[in-house]
């Protein structure tokens, strides 16, 4: 299938690893000119440099804190600047969620509360605000936030906060910017082999023995019985991303190889 991707322009915030560095090579494959942000420039600038290098696109990197609306209303004009214009913005910066952090009432202080809010909810509004006019001005836009099933689980006060609120934002900005050509959907990955994941499986290997892929089969609880790799969330996205997804806006999709359970209708 050609998803008619070739040629579009994209923004992908939390590019420089993880789900975000996937999302971008897997765009990019598709034929897509890439700008990618993060805060940290020297890994931001490698990924850039080997993405382009594998397909041949144009990734520039541009290092941006999302928590700055002045920096990402810098992104979005060094984007606009650089490609020629933005047809697709995907929003996967966000502060890593600690498995062992506390999530009860006692420990979920305002500060708790803030942190988790001032990146993955508000830095997805400050970009959806800022890319918003120029998709609206052309007729034809895709914005994807990636969440997480965190969403749907009451394990943690901080993170189901978090990951709620960015399937809130992802419904209102679908109802409004949908008679604009405008396609607003929410992904929510559960567990996922990132690079930061393989690297915690590998100290508590080199700790206490074992291997990689039988820790991994212990961490599992979904459907499929076994972890989905960044790269197959990324998949996902990228259809999302592109001109035939244009039946689903305004809806979560769920990339966490299935809940064993619950019906979700």
């Amino acid at each position: 299938m050609d998803l008619g991707l070739d040629g579009k322009r994209a923004i992908v915030t939390g590019a420089s690893k993880g789900i975000g560095l996937a999302i971008a090579r897997g765009l990019a494959d598709e034929g897509v000119d890439l700008v990618l942000a993060a805060r940290s420039a020297q890994p931001l600038s490698a990924a850039a440099a080997e993405i382009a290098r594998q397909t041949g696109r144009r990734v520039i990197a541009v290092p941006t804190d999302t928590g700055d609306d002045d920096q990402v209303k810098e992104l979005v004009a060094r984007a606009v600047s650089e490609l020629g214009g933005v047809d697709i913005l995907v929003n996967s910066a966000a502060t890593p969620w600690s498995a062992g952090a506390g999530g009860d009432l006692a420990a979920t202080t305002d500060d708790v509360v803030r942190r988790e809010v001032e990146i993955k909810v508000l830095g997805y509004l400050r970009t959806a605000r800022a890319v918003a006019p120029h998709l609206v001005a052309q007729g034809w836009g895709r914005i994807i936030n990636i969440s997480g099933l965190g969403a749907r689980q009451a394990n943690s006060i901080g993170q189901t906060i978090r990951n709620v609120s960015v399937s809130a934002l992802t419904k209102n900005l679908a109802d409004e910017l949908g008679p604009h050509g405008v396609n607003v959907t929410v992904v929510h990955p559960g567990l996922t082999r990132t690079e930061r994941l393989t690297e915690r499986l590998t100290r508590q290997v080199e700790q206490d023995g074992g291997d990689v892929a039988e820790l991994e089969g212990q961490l599992v609880a979904n459907s499929l019985r076994r972890i989905i790799d960044a790269s197959e969330v990324a998949d996902v996205v990228t259809f999302l991303a592109s001109p035939r997804s244009i039946a689903i806006t305004g809806d979560a999709i769920a990339a966490g190889g299935g809940v064993p359970g619950p019906v979700y209708y």
